[in-house]
């Protein structure tokens, strides 16, 4: 679920710190009862949603750079805001509406869970999972899924959000299930045979409880016009003004990060896995 989306519906939020969101304790949810809200959040979403070409994000210019020649390559849950490009990518969403407008732009697109992926091991050589990870019960499964369609040696970029502490009604409302402490990401990473080789702050969300507020009352009051002026206006707005990426080496500090992307190396076995961690970078303290 991308961030810009995620704000629209997020409710209840107040200030916290520097014009985000007041902490909250987290709700409980089933593993069940999490993927079924999941769906029909992005089943509505999606529905009244458009398509945006992934030329348009910042995520573009590192992108474009780890394309694969081979062409194999993955995107979990984009919705239809794909990062990967969309012809000779293939799309898994539990979405059937972002898929379908997917597939109208022959897209190659399977109905599915991060947790149990419908392709061999070593399958891709650039895999993309942008804000899924903190939405599935099981992230482990989620991670070793990921790891295993991945071929050694090849690349994964991963988003999510994290601090507990920050926990706010807008991790409940848009599906959440965590956050993570960026230590224990690491260390959960690692075990799924995962490097961190560079990392960014990520998202789109908006800093001021107002607005996301606001956008939260207009489509739950009068959802079609604000789709109307989300598709048109808001949207638009969000992708002219989003900041420049800037990717760094290892692990950014992340004290006063919200979100963040993380490009992650799928260590290879034997001599070569070892030859490979010499050359890995340091990773400082987060």
């Amino acid at each position: 679920m991308r961030r810009e989306e995620k704000a629209c519906y997020a409710s209840e939020s107040t200030p916290y710190g520097r014009g985000t969101m007041q902490a909250r304790v987290q709700r409980t949810r089933s593993a069940q009862d999490l993927l079924d809200e999941n769906r029909r959040f992005y089943d509505l979403l999606w529905s009244g949603a458009r398509l945006v070409e992934p030329q348009r994000f910042n995520t573009w210019p590192l992108v474009r750079s780890l394309l694969p020649e081979s062409g194999r390559r993955l995107e979990v849950a984009p919705g239809l805001r794909p990062r990967l490009p969309i012809e000779g990518t293939q799309f898994v969403d539990i979405s059937a509406p972002a898929l379908a407008k997917l597939r109208e732009r022959s897209a190659h697109v399977v109905l599915g869970e991060v947790t149990s992926l419908p392709f061999a091991d070593d399958a891709f050589d650039l895999v993309c999972a942008l804000d899924i990870i903190e939405h599935v019960d099981d992230d482990d499964g989620a991670l070793s899924e990921l790891s295993r369609v991945a071929q050694p040696g090849g690349t994964l970029l991963i988003s999510t959000p994290l601090h507990p502490t920050r926990w706010t009604s807008f991790d409940d409302f848009v599906g959440h299930k965590r956050r993570y402490e960026p230590q224990q990401l690491l260390a959960k990473l690692a075990q799924h045979q995962l490097v961190v080789t560079g990392s960014a702050v990520f998202g789109m969300q908006p800093r001021s409880s107002l607005l996301v507020n606001t956008g939260m009352w207009w489509l739950t009051h009068h959802r079609e016009r604000a789709m109307w002026w989300y598709n048109r206006v808001l949207m638009p707005l969000g992708l002219r003004f989003q900041k420049e990426l800037h990717l760094v080496p290892g692990m950014i500090a992340t004290e006063e990060v919200d979100e963040i992307l993380l490009v992650c190396l799928k260590r290879r076995s034997g001599l070569l896995g070892a030859l490979q961690r010499k050359d890995e970078p340091d990773v400082p303290p987060a």
